[in-house]
C-alpha cells in the first residue's frame, strides 16, 4: 500500500465499498435538513388549493369591461383567508394578494392600472381573462411525486413538504460519526497554550460538515501519542459510533499511531493518496465499522472530507453522490511548474472586468492555512502533470455544492 493512489481510484473503491443503511426513521420537519429521504412524497392536495389573487387589485368578469376607463361599483372586499361572496354582474371586487377569487370574476386589474373613487373604480387597462389569477393547483397538484425516495434535503425542500401540509417525513436514519483528533500538541479551544502547542480547529470543521448531511455526531476529544491510547480510542469510538474519524496521526512519524492502531484492531484498506493537499489519507474498518483516518492539516482534512467521505456517507443513506460538482471556469492566475500530484487550490470568483468571472488563488497554498478555507469559495482541480497559464479552463468546484 505504499504506492500512492489515484482519487478516481480511491473514490470508486470507497463507493464500491459502501454498505447501505436499511434503517429508516420519522422526524419532524425541521430534524429533516440534510437527510435523505427514505420514502418518496406525494402531494395530498393541491397548492394552491384555491383559485387566487396573485396581486392587489380588483376582481372583475372581464365581459363586464368594454373600453379602457369603464367604471364599475366596487361591491365587496376580499382580504387574504376571507372568502367573499360571488361576484355580481357589473360589479368589482376589491381583492388583496392571496385572498380567493370570488365566483363570477376571471381576472384581476392590479390597482396601479386603476382608478378608485366615491365607491367605483376605473379600470385603465384591460385586463385578459385569468390574468393575475393564480389557478387551483398551478404550484401543485394533488397526487402529484413531489420529492423521490433517495432525495437529500434542502431548506428549500422544507419549504414545499410543509406547503403540503406534511409535518413529519421518514428519512434514512443519520449515522452516528465519531470523531477523534490525535497529538499531544493538540489543545481544545478555550484552554491556556503551552509552548508547542496549537488549538484544534479539525473537529469542528469535522462537526459542521457532518451537521450538515444530518449526521449525529460524537466528539470523542483529543488522543495523546502512544499506541495503546490510540487503540483504546478507536475501540471504544466502534463500540459506539457507526463510523470512525480521526485527524492527524496517518503519517509515517514514530510519533504516528492511528495506522498501526487500526491494523492490530481491524483491516487498513486504503492508504496515502496521490493528491494535494491530503497524502496520508487512509481507510479501513474496526469490528466492521467504517473508518476514516484524515491528515493532521487543516486543509488537508476539509479537502480529503469533501472529496471521498462525503459521497460515502451519503451513498450509505442510498442518495446518489459518486461525484462533486464542478463548473469550468477560467484561470485568473498562473502555474508555472507543474506538480507531481492533483492538487487541489483555494480560490474565488472575481470579476474580470469584461462582465465575466475568473478564478483567482489564494496568496498561499499551504495546507495549514484555515485563512485559504475561509476566504476562498471553492476549490480548482489542478491535474498532475499540468502547468496552468491565465485564461485556461479550470475545473472549480464550488463550496455551496459540497457543504
Amino acid at each position: 500500500m505504499s504506492q500512492l493512489i489515484p482519487l478516481e481510484k480511491a473514490l470508486a473503491f470507497l463507493l464500491g465499498d459502501v454498505q447501505a443503511n436499511p434503517a429508516v426513521i420519522e422526524v419532524p420537519l425541521p430534524e429533516a435538513l440534510g437527510c435523505v429521504l427514505a420514502r418518496s412524497c406525494t402531494a395530498a392536495i393541491d397548492v394552491p388549493a384555491f383559485d387566487n389573487s396573485a396581486m392587489d387589485g380588483y376582481a372583475v368578469n372581464t365581459a363586464d369591461l368594454d373600453k379602457p376607463g369603464c367604471t364599475l361599483p366596487v361591491s365587496q372586499t376580499i382580504a387574504a383567508g376571507h372568502p367573499g361572496t360571488s361576484l355580481s354582474r357589473g360589479t368589482a371586487a376589491r381583492i388583496f394578494t392571496g385572498a380567493p377569487m370570488p365566483a363570477g370574476a376571471d381576472a384581476v386589474v392590479i390597482q396601479e392600472n386603476t382608478q378608485a373613487a366615491d365607491g367605483r373604480v376605473a379600470v385603465m387597462v384591460l385586463p385578459k381573462p385569468a390574468e393575475n389569477i393564480r389557478l387551483k393547483g398551478h404550484d401543485v397538484g394533488k397526487g402529484e411525486l413531489i420529492l423521490e425516495a433517495g432525495h437529500r434535503l434542502r431548506p428549500q425542500d422544507l419549504g414545499l413538504l410543509a406547503s403540503l401540509g406534511i409535518a413529519a417525513v421518514t428519512i434514512k436514519k443519520p449515522l452516528t460519526v465519531a470523531i477523534i483528533n490525535t497529538g499531544d500538541e493538540v489543545v481544545a479551544p478555550g484552554q491556556p497554550l503551552k509552548p508547542g502547542q496549537l488549538y484544534d480547529s479539525n473537529s469542528f470543521t469535522l462537526e459542521g460538515l457532518l451537521t450538515g448531511l444530518g449526521m449525529q455526531v460524537i466528539k470523542k476529544g483529543i488522543v495523546e501519542d502512544s499506541l495503546a491510547s490510540t487503540q483504546a480510542a478507536l475501540q471504544a469510538a466502534a463500540a459506539d459510533a457507526d463510523c470512525i474519524i480521526t485527524t492527524g496521526g496517518v503519517s509515517v512519524g514514530e510519533e504516528d499511531h492511528v495506522r498501526q492502531a487500526v491494523e492490530a484492531l481491524g483491516q487498513l484498506s486504503l492508504w496515502k493518496l496521490a493528491i494535494k493537499p491530503g497524502k496520508p489519507f487512509s481507510y479501513g474498518r474496526i469490528d466492521g465499522k467504517p473508518f476514516f483516518g484524515l491528515p493532521g492539516n487543516p486543509v488537508a482534512v476539509f479537502v480529503t472530507f469533501a472529496m471521498l467521505v462525503r459521497p460515502y456517507l451519503l451513498g450509505t443513506q442510498g442518495a446518489a453522490a459518486d461525484k462533486v460538482p464542478y463548473v469550468s471556469v477560467r484561470a485568473g492566475f498562473d502555474i508555472a511548474a507543474a506538480g507531481s500530484r492533483l492538487e487541489f487550490l483555494r480560490v474565488r470568483l472575481v470579476a474580470d472586468g469584461e462582465g465575466g468571472q475568473v478564478l483567482d488563488a489564494f496568496g498561499n497554498q499551504g495546507s495549514s492555512l484555515m485563512t485559504s478555507l475561509a476566504w476562498a469559495d471553492g476549490l480548482a482541480e489542478i491535474p498532475q502533470g499540468k502547468t496552468v497559464s491565465k485564461g485556461e479552463w479550470l475545473k472549480f468546484i464550488p463550496f455551496s455544492g459540497i457543504l
